[in-house]
């Protein structure tokens, strides 16, 4: 018995070790990381990431945003629903 959590220990490097509790990776907002990325309501193809198929507007979870710029994304979908580039439901 002693043999395996001694194995355990050596082969993680951890004495804190437990596998159902894995690091997870904080998600980069995707407007944050990349400088050059502006949104923008009339780009439809761009705001389709945002979006789920029903049209529901994804939350901040699954997009990675920040809350800053999930405002940005939420204003951008609306505009764009209003506008009909965006559908309000799926068809």
């Amino acid at each position: 018995m002693a043999d395996k959590k001694q194995n355990r220990k050596m082969k993680n490097n951890d004495e804190d070790y437990n596998p159902k509790f894995k690091k997870i990776r904080k998600k980069v907002c995707p407007l944050c990381g990349d400088k050059n990325f502006v949104l923008d309501y009339k780009n439809s193809d761009q705001l389709r990431k945002f979006i789920n198929d029903k049209g529901k507007i994804l939350p901040r979870r699954a997009t990675g945003a920040c809350a800053k710029h999930q405002r940005d994304i939420t204003i951008a979908v609306k505009r764009a629903r209003q506008i009909a580039i965006l559908p309000y439901t799926a068809e």
